[in-house]
């Protein structure tokens, strides 16, 4: 079992109709047809959407994509139009919310991978793969991949994994010529990033990207390149052979795994609130990095 432990009620703003709700953003749409995306600051883990939310995590992960979405713009368009509140929403969305260009979504969670990590590892010490994609011998937590991989999966709703899928299938889903088109948008998208954030002393460990086609043309939407779509790790810390300290949740994972949390998850229980500590330690970890890759304060 899994999901939200408590489901948000909807915000009602006059003139926006409420579409979803999701791990993280609310969706709505506005009387032109577009869809207004508002980034909350709930998180999740385990595949379930916890009773605390991040102060501040909504706005980080809007105005880090934002800050991103300028330096990749001659890679790929992105469906921004607006960042200016809708009429009679709320003050909280401020900062938070984009106003949006209505995409035909593409099926495929559009994952670059520059280093060996997170569920990519585990098929790596089976089989020596990932997403059926051969490695080299050798390999450990943490290691540089030869080359970066294009590894795709498969979206899954809400308190559900992302399937992890061979190149192959997403041809099979949506063509041979937007699969190949996705593979290397996102592979060059990602190098363009891995590059910027080696500058500022970041290594992008792997991303997952999801794009639309808008009058047959490819359009990156959601969030890109913040914490909770990517893997940053320091690299004057970088040690294969041990996991890396990052700049996501893990601090959350850690402590819910932990024996202070008093949580099996492997149980149908809902994970418990979080101390007060740890969600201030993630606040934190969420403003360095984007202070670490803008070079702005967090204010």
């Amino acid at each position: 079992m899994s999901g939200f432990v408590t489901k948000p009620e909807p915000v009602q703003v006059p003139g926006l109709v409420h579409l979803h709700t999701g791990k993280v953003r609310d969706l709505y749409r506005d009387g032109a047809g577009n869809l207004v995306m508002v980034a909350s600051d709930r998180t999740s883990a385990y595949d379930w959407v916890l009773p605390n939310e991040i102060p501040d995590k909504g706005r980080i992960l809007t105005q880090l994509s934002l800050w991103w979405f300028e330096r990749i713009a001659d890679l790929v368009p992105n469906h921004v139009l607006s960042t200016e509140l809708p009429a009679g929403a709320p003050a909280d969305w401020a900062g938070r919310t984009l106003i949006c260009r209505s995409l035909d979504m593409v099926p495929v969670e559009c994952v670059a991978r520059g280093y060996l990590a997170g569920s990519g590892l585990e098929e790596y010490r089976v089989s020596r793969t990932v997403c059926g994609v051969a490695l080299p011998e050798g390999l450990d937590n943490g290691s540089e991949l030869p080359g970066p991989i294009y590894t795709p999966a498969l979206k899954a709703e809400v308190g559900e994994h992302d399937e992890n899928v061979p190149y192959e299938e997403t041809a099979r889903r949506v063509g041979a010529e937007l699969a190949a088109t996705l593979r290397q948008t996102t592979l060059a998208v990602y190098a363009r990033a891995r590059d910027i954030a080696r500058d500022r002393g970041l290594i992008l460990a792997d991303t997952k990207f999801e794009f639309g086609l808008l009058d047959g043309e490819l359009v990156i939407g959601d969030e890109v390149l913040t914490p909770d779509s990517s893997r940053f790790w320091p690299a004057d810390e970088w040690q294969p052979g041990r996991d890396q300290p990052s700049f996501d949740k893990q601090i959350i994972r850690d402590w819910l795994t932990s024996p202070a949390s008093g949580w099996d998850r492997k149980s149908e229980n809902p994970p418990p609130r979080l101390p007060d500590e740890v969600i201030a330690h993630t606040r934190q970890r969420y403003i360095d990095a984007y202070e670490k890759l803008t070079g702005l304060a967090w204010k």
